[in-house]
């Protein structure tokens, strides 16, 4: 998504002015991006200039979208924020300026699972409901999906899930419901966690297949060819801080705030550190 692309509020907006003013930031990929919201209502998605493009974008991005839309830091009364699995840099920058906006005007935070924001993305991406059969894929949607990211050193950050009808699955502990085309939903089944493409497709490719989505197949869509497995549109594979907003709405609502004091990213593996060796 180009920057400074606006996009369709979602929902009612008769009460608009009553809602809390929400920055969404999503920087635990290779894309980042921003987006302002008045509660559930989306004003607008900013994307980052180019990947990796974190530390340098992220003041101006939200600068503009403050700006374009009349508001100020002050105004920020809710940050959502995806928290990890994901880049190290990029983590940290997302809870550095949740906490900054905490002390400066009590903004109050929202973490949402960096996974989670991906799977979501195919909420509206088919229509159809799930299969009645385990190898039937209706509109092009498996029944189970695994989201990967790049973990370096052969491994992935990844996630499965199994689609589910939406009465079958209440928020749980995660505080929201991710949805998945239909009148359904996605259930984790397997909890974020490093696995090798090998781990994966042994470990979660049953009859029904499995597809793959995530920015960890950018470089590696040719370790997962093997029966059973499909790879889902790319224009899936990346979160978005558009994403960030819907789950961290539904974390709002019931009152899952993070306490800034203890905040810190969910790296799932500490950072590699190379010692340099005295002469």
């Amino acid at each position: 998504m180009p920057t400074g692309e606006s996009v369709h509020s979602r929902g009612n907006t008769g009460n608009i002015r009553r809602q809390p003013l929400v920055l969404a930031i999503e920087t635990s990929s290779r894309i980042g991006s921003a987006a302002l919201a008045l509660g559930r209502d989306l004003l607008e998605v900013s994307a980052f200039s180019a990947p990796l493009q974190h530390s340098a974008d992220i003041f101006p991005i939200i600068d503009g979208l403050l700006s374009r839309h009349r508001h100020t830091p002050s105004d920020i009364r809710q940050i959502h924020i995806s928290i990890g699995p994901g880049s190290f840099t990029g983590l940290r920058i997302a809870v550095t300026v949740a906490k900054t906006m905490h002390l400066a005007n009590a903004a109050r935070i929202i973490t949402i699972d960096s996974l989670d924001v991906v799977a979501a993305n195919l909420r509206d991406a088919f229509a159809k409901p799930p299969a009645s059969s385990p190898d039937e894929r209706p509109g092009g949607t498996p029944n189970r999906i695994a989201v990967l990211f790049d973990a370096k050193r052969g491994q992935f950050y990844a996630a499965v899930y199994e689609r589910v009808a939406s009465r079958d699955d209440p928020t749980g502990d995660i505080g929201y419901r991710i949805g998945a085309p239909g009148n359904t939903m996605w259930r984790k089944t397997a909890a974020d966690r490093l696995m090798t493409a090998r781990e994966i497709i042994d470990g979660f490719v049953g009859p029904g297949g499995l597809g793959l989505l995530g920015d960890g197949l950018l470089y590696h869509r040719d370790e997962f060819d093997a029966p059973g497995v499909s790879v889902l549109p790319q224009a899936c594979w990346s979160p978005s801080a558009a994403g960030v907003h819907l789950l961290g709405c539904q974390k709002a609502q019931t009152g899952r705030f993070a306490d800034p004091l203890t905040l810190i990213p969910f790296y799932l593996r500490g950072p590699q550190v190379t010692l340099r060796r005295n002469p």
